[in-house]
Formats: C-alpha cells, sequence, structure tokens
C-alpha cells in the first residue's frame, strides 16, 4: 500500500555524479507510490535531458539553480547540489 504523503516534503540527496540522473528520481518515486519503476511513466517524457545539463555543466553555486517539474503524482524540485524534494499532489 502507498504512503500517504500529501502537503509533505519528502527529501533525498542524489549523486550529482551519476550518468542518468533521472533513473535515481524515478527509483524514488517507485519507493514511494509502492510501485515498480517499469509501472511509471518514462522520465525522458518529463524532463529530456534538462537535469543531464544541471549536474553536467552546473552553472555557478551562487547561481542556486534548481529544476522543478511534476512526474507521476509528484511535484518534484532537484537543486543543483543533489537535493531533491518531492510533494504528493493532491
Amino acid at each position: 500500500m502507498s504512503e500517504d504523503h500529501d502537503g509533505e516534503i519528502i527529501r533525498r540527496d542524489l549523486d550529482t555524479d551519476v550518468e542518468n540522473p533521472t533513473v535515481p528520481i524515478a527509483e524514488i518515486v517507485s519507493d514511494l507510490e509502492d510501485k515498480e519503476t517499469e509501472e511509471l511513466p518514462t522520465m525522458y517524457e518529463c524532463v529530456d535531458g534538462v537535469l543531464d545539463n544541471l549536474y553536467s555543466q552546473p552553472p555557478s553555486p551562487e547561481a542556486q539553480m534548481q529544476v522543478e517539474f511534476s512526474y507521476a503524482t509528484f511535484r518534484i524540485t532537484v537543486h543543483q547540489d543533489g537535493l531533491a524534494e518531492f510533494v504528493k499532489m493532491s
């Protein structure tokens, strides 16, 4: 059974050196939704390489860059330092 996280911010630290940064996000959502990753939509349709650029060509730390998008049932914010925040959408 899925956990109820409505309105709660769930934070996870992501490895910014991974080859495909969308995979850990899909795995986290899979875990939070209690589903297999194959049951979720592909991340490519949501962020199309944006996260790759955030980590491979990051702006200066002073920019405090972040990417925000919806995926499955979550609103996700990924910061350039690897912090990811997941908020369950109603």
